[in-house]
């Protein structure tokens, strides 16, 4: 009979806050990224509502949530991989903020003009600020401007930003197993943990310039090459074997080898399993400004498959 054994184990889930603000011209304008405090929970309103002076992150640690592979880590396979939904140049997103109070007349920012001539500005954009390591000051660009520069947010982006923070892996497989033993012929049942990280839902928050956008991955289906040329498309995790349905098919997400895995490549069947995060985000208070892309996600792992042995 396979072996379809697994075990799980759970830790909390951990909140990891990135807060980058702009300062005015008494602290002469700087960007700070800290942590927060650990939370079991997202939370929404304070920081990470997102007002015109901050940039603001908040995810889900990345962790081992619950039901975590059994065997070999690297063989069921930590996740690789990163898909956008689409390959289009998008402007850079920035928050500009007019420094209150402006600076004195001799600072050499006005490079030449006078106050009341236009105006200093800050702006830090998102990129510049979530790439900075957390407790590293990064500081904004400080300059003179006739009048107020455009602010640029595009929510997607700010959506994709929450999702690149939310280390979205490949499917963490719990069966088939590397160190399991499959058999030609026996339904083989396929299945993965559900953690935020490898199947969601995951829930992130980014905020710029007073625009706040909250975005939610989920897995919405997986697809297995077998290795022994067929493929198959789950829309859900898979179910657990149980030893009392014996030889039957898995209801939801499952294979069966047709030949053994002998000529393959130190004797295993390649396995890949690929997951496609379906993302969808909203502003908050947007008047129903709100959509939706994927992202993709892989694991690997090897399978032996054996033939039936007869015995007498």
């Amino acid at each position: 009979m396979d072996d379809h054994k697994a075990h799980a184990r759970r830790r909390p889930h951990l909140l990891r806050r990135t807060t980058a603000g702009l300062l005015s011209a008494a602290a002469l304008g700087s960007l700070t990224t800290r942590p927060a405090h650990a939370s079991d929970d997202p939370v929404i309103g304070g920081d990470c509502a997102g007002a015109s002076s901050w940039v603001t992150v908040c995810r889900q640690e990345p962790g081992t949530g619950s039901g975590q592979s059994q065997g070999d880590t690297a063989s069921n396979g930590k996740g690789t991989g990163k898909g956008k939904g689409t390959d289009k140049a998008r402007p850079e997103t920035c928050a500009v903020e007019r420094l209150d109070p402006q600076p004195p007349a001799s600072d050499p920012v006005w490079k030449g003009h006078k106050p009341g001539d236009g105006a200093i500005y800050a702006r830090i954009c998102l990129s510049q600020a979530l790439g900075a390591a957390v407790g590293t000051v990064t500081p904004p660009q400080i300059f003179w401007a006739a009048a107020a520069p455009a602010v640029n947010v595009d929510p997607e982006q700010l959506a994709r930003e929450a999702v690149d923070r939310m280390l979205l892996t490949g499917p963490s497989i719990v069966s088939p197993r590397a160190a399991g033993k499959y058999t030609v012929g026996v339904p083989m049942w396929m299945w993965v943990n559900q953690t935020p990280t490898t199947y969601g839902p995951n829930t992130a928050f980014a905020g710029l310039a007073g625009v706040t956008v909250t975005a939610t991955a989920k897995v919405s289906k997986i697809v297995w090459k077998l290795g022994d040329g067929e493929s198959v498309t789950c829309n859900g995790p898979g179910t657990r074997y149980e030893a009392s349905v014996g030889k039957q098919e898995s209801p939801t997400c499952g294979h069966t080898y047709t030949r053994t895995s002998a000529s393959q490549s130190g004797g295993k069947y390649a396995v890949t399993a690929t997951a496609t995060w379906t993302v969808d985000w909203q502003v908050a208070g947007g008047g129903g400004q709100a959509g939706q892309f994927t992202e993709v996600r892989q694991s690997q792992m090897q399978v032996a498959i054996g033939e039936v042995q007869v015995v007498g």
